[in-house]
């Protein structure tokens, strides 16, 4: 992959510090992975894990914000797993990716080294638009990134629950109309949960959430102010582009 093929692209994200092959159709990285990997706290030696990684961007983005993580891949399609592989060897990180379905059971996690209480810190976009009333893409890959069933999230929550060790942390982003969808899918082994609404613009509801909850945390929820993409004159926010372009990162944790 060291030349782009036709039907794929080349982009670049954090303001050029990763570059980042992707298929030129179908589910395409974009600012949701970029915010995820800004949420998202970790140190050097952390074990990290992403779920649903598609071609890399949220794990690569945080392993470039921090460096000397643990960092593992984790996506179904074998094409933008191989594609993850190949991104993090691009840009000179180190990573493992790994095909694998999320949903899948604590054998076919463990076959893959991801065994009970191994990681310190999972990440996650899952699928979230709703069945019901999204209208789905005709084109397979884009639908099974993009459409929830009612089963994706406490199932991505439990996967995500079963490979953090005690006191782990989870962070996710989800549709805000999905909010009652969350608190419940966490109510089972977290707590201590920071919830971040995202509003794309001004006078509108926010659309989407980013959430930090800790296995096993006590602590009470907090719902934090809301995070702001666009001015009113819908010019980005200097403080969303530095987050974009990788100056800066989202607090979300208790302190």
């Amino acid at each position: 992959m060291s030349e782009t093929l036709p039907d794929l692209t080349e982009d670049a994200f954090l303001g050029g510090q990763l570059r980042l092959k992707q298929k030129r159709s179908g589910h395409r990285a974009g600012h949701d992975a970029i915010l995820l990997a800004a949420a998202t706290e970790a140190r050097a030696g952390d074990r990290v894990v992403d779920l649903g990684a598609g071609v890399g961007t949220a794990g690569l983005a945080l392993a470039r914000r921090v460096a000397g993580i643990n960092l593992r891949l984790v996506e179904i399609d074998p094409e933008l797993a191989e594609l993850a592989r190949a991104n993090a060897a691009a840009n000179a990180i180190a990573a493992e990716a790994i095909v694998l379905d999320v949903t899948a059971d604590a054998q076919a996690f463990a076959a893959n080294r991801l065994v009970p209480d191994s990681a310190d810190i999972v990440m996650m976009n899952p699928p979230f638009n709703d069945s019901t009333r999204h209208r789905g893409s005709p084109d397979e890959a884009r639908h099974i990134a993009h459409v929830a069933t009612k089963e994706t999230l406490d199932a991505w929550v439990h996967a995500a629950r079963r490979i953090l060790r005690s006191n782990g942390v989870l962070t996710l982003i989800w549709r805000a109309d999905g909010i009652a969808e969350v608190l419940a899918a966490l109510s089972r082994g977290f707590g201590s949960l920071s919830i971040l609404p995202v509003h794309g613009e001004a006078e509108r509801p926010a659309n989407r959430l980013l959430v930090r909850a800790i296995k096993g945390g006590r602590a009470p929820t907090r719902l934090l102010p809301g995070l702001m993409l666009n001015e009113e004159s819908g010019v980005p926010k200097k403080e969303v582009t530095d987050i974009l372009e990788g100056r800066a990162a989202l607090p979300l944790s208790e302190s």
